[in-house]
């Protein structure tokens, strides 16, 4: 960073465990046609929200992380997890929860099955969350909503509604077939998939466009980033008042693993727009990191002397 103190993020939403099964595949089960593993390493990792969080204390923000997590094991280590990385905890510890894990078995660096352990959060947990909201939001000049559909993000309208008010930047990793519950954001950062879910698909880019603006204005947000795997990212927003699409190609050399790329790349972005960046330099910055992230195995954060060589920090 140039100069100054930290950019201050306040990152809301589902947290997750991440756990990893490492091991090595010799021989095929003689009970079933399936492989066995030898099992060699386990190994933890915040995931979801938190990764989120991750990625944007490592570009040094100064990072505070709100969620929901349960009072077992899993929970009790994901907290640790995120004090260690430098991460201010504000999370909702449910004794009634059962904190989200998913658990990935490799072999090689390559996923052979993942198995989701997890349960829904009642919605008094969500307004207890809520209310946290309203006491931490205003210390941040970012607020970044990380919408893995697991419900902590139930009363995220009333949320961004209030972030607006008080003038804070607000963006948006959605989830579902409803992003109305999003107006008002200045930025959401759905993948091709996602956005296809609420628009319908799309014949051709000028379609693509129709349906993106369209979109943006009726939901009154500020802009729309779709991330398109290998075609990049295409930037739908507005300069002197009239409709812009800036198409930013992918600069992958090489994809390894695409786990938590979303993640950075929203991250990325509001730690950018925090700093008092542009929308287009965060925007391509932000490609870089995502292009970083998916040549990294698992769920990974990009180090911010990776992304900004040549910068003060």
């Amino acid at each position: 960073m140039a100069g100054g103190s930290p950019a201050s993020v306040l990152v809301v939403g589902d947290c997750m465990l991440d756990r990893y099964w490492d091991g090595r595949v010799g021989r095929i089960s003689p009970e079933a046609p399936v492989p066995v593993l030898h099992m060699r390493a386990e190994s933890n990792r915040v995931g979801g929200a938190g990764n989120v969080a991750l990625n944007a204390v490592s570009l040094g923000a100064k990072v505070r992380l709100l969620g929901v997590v349960g009072e077992d094991a899993d929970g009790r280590m994901f907290r640790d997890l995120v004090t260690a990385a430098g991460i201010h905890e504000a999370l909702v510890v449910d004794p009634a929860a059962t904190t989200t894990v998913k658990l990935r078995v490799v072999s090689q660096k390559h996923q052979l099955l993942r198995v989701d352990f997890e349960e829904p959060l009642v919605p008094a947990v969500a307004s207890f969350l809520t209310a946290r909201f309203a006491q931490l939001f205003h210390d941040s000049s970012c607020v970044v909503f990380s919408d893995y559909a697991k419900g902590a993000l139930m009363d995220v309208a009333q949320m961004i509604q209030s972030a607006k008010s008080a003038g804070k930047t607000v963006v948006v990793d959605p989830k579902g077939s409803d992003f109305s519950k999003y107006a008002g954001a200045d930025l959401i950062t759905p993948n091709q998939g996602e956005l296809a879910q609420v628009v319908g698909p799309w014949a051709d880019e000028s379609e693509l466009d129709r349906r993106a603006f369209a979109l943006r204005e009726v939901l009154g947000i500020g802009s729309l980033l779709l991330t398109r795997s290998e075609r990049g990212m295409s930037l739908f927003t507005s300069a002197q008042g009239r409709p812009l699409r800036v198409d930013l190609p992918a600069q992958a050399r090489e994809v390894f693993d695409v786990t938590g790329a979303g993640d950075t790349v929203i991250a990325t972005l509001a730690v950018m727009l925090a700093e008092g960046r542009p929308l287009l330099e965060a925007t391509r910055i932000a490609n870089g990191a995502a292009a970083i992230v998916v040549g990294k195995f698992g769920t990974s954060s990009v180090q911010r002397h990776e992304l900004l060589d040549g910068e003060t920090t």
